[in-house]
């Protein structure tokens, strides 16, 4: 469906994107991850055929997206970060406006436009004005706005970005419906609902691809340096400084320590016999290792240790030195000043 070769993308002398490759099913939901600057947004614009790529190769179901811009868009759906949505249309008015834009009429249209009002709950907001809807009823419209022309790929950036848990776990059901009958490419910071929604997971870090595959496949391949919660018991319960001096500790947190009871978070080196160190060091201090638990790596866990623990996801996005584009709601092209 998606296949992206060799992708490459100058701001000037910046590289921000260094020979990406991945490909994409039909009806698969793909996590595409990275911190700020890595180039996972540069890659998804340029996807969408709204950013002129510097090198590489891009095809959405077949077609070129620079041969033949014009179907690769007819087989996009997209919703940005900020989806731009015409407050002062009613949601209807304004889903029936994109089905139009989209060059469907007729029967064809009435058919989208009421798919995807019951797809995405809309039912008893369609004769609401947009802008008195809550934030996730808004993400709900701008997610509807990207699937209404039924296409085969939908590429969605943040999107649950300022949600509650709730209305996150409502767009996370969204999400699985659209994604099966749809091939879905999205971004998002919120690391447990990727883990949660998405069947693969790519991520990004410095314009490189440096990992993909199932959540569950990369939590097992970088478990080596999952985190230990310990408990020592006894008189001679050691100092955190002399746990932190075990060549086999890579780091070391205490976290509770009363009476003749501690408990520290410590995290071991490649390969290292961490628990035996551990209960040697109880030993010689005259107390016991009660407890070591393995805490079960995760896909926050994965993304920090493939990415040096840079900034967050969430940061705003500002992968470029100038000013990038961004597709308006009329379906033209408009400076992106965020």
């Amino acid at each position: 469906m998606l296949s992206v070769r060799d992708l490459h993308k100058f701001y000037g002398p910046f590289h921000a994107v260094r020979g990406i490759s991945f490909d994409v099913a039909r009806e698969e939901i793909v996590g595409f991850l990275g911190p700020n600057g890595a180039g996972k947004t540069t890659t998804m614009k340029i996807i969408t055929g709204y950013m002129a790529m510097s090198g590489g190769e891009v095809t959405v179901a077949g077609h070129d997206v620079v041969s033949d811009s014009l179907a690769v868009r007819e087989e996009i759906g997209y919703l940005p970060e900020h989806a731009p949505l015409y407050g002062d249309m009613t949601v209807e008015e304004y889903l029936n406006f994109m089905a139009g834009m989209r060059g469907l009429d007729g029967r064809r249209r009435k058919e989208r436009l009421e798919y995807v009002i019951s797809v995405c709950s809309l039912a008893p907001k369609r004769n609401k004005l947009i802008k008195t809807l809550s934030k996730g009823y808004r993400q709900r419209v701008g997610l509807g706005q990207a699937i209404v022309h039924d296409p085969k790929l939908v590429i969605l950036d943040e999107p649950t970005i300022g949600l509650d848990p709730n209305q996150i776990i409502e767009i996370r059901e969204l999400l699985k419906e659209i994604g099966a009958k749809n091939t879905v490419l999205l971004s998002s910071h919120i690391l447990s609902e990727v883990e949660a929604t998405c069947a693969r997971v790519i991520v990004v870090d410095e314009g490189r691809i440096v990992a993909n595959g199932s959540p569950s496949e990369l939590e097992a391949r970088y478990a080596e340096d999952a985190a230990y919660d310990v408990v020592f018991t006894g008189a001679g319960l050691p100092t955190i400084e002399e746990i932190r001096a075990l060549e086999e500790v890579a780091q070391a947190s205490e976290t509770v320590r009363a009476g003749e009871r501690l408990e520290v978070r410590v995290e071991g080196r490649d390969g290292a016999d961490l628990v035996g160190a551990l209960a040697r060091l109880a030993g010689e201090r005259g107390s016991r290792l009660l407890e070591a638990s393995r805490k079960k790596t995760t896909l926050e866990d994965v993304f920090r240790r493939l990415t040096g623990g840079k900034v967050r996801l969430g940061d705003a996005p500002s992968e470029a030195p100038d000013a990038v584009s961004a597709v308006a709601a009329d379906g033209t092209l408009e400076d992106d000043a965020q």
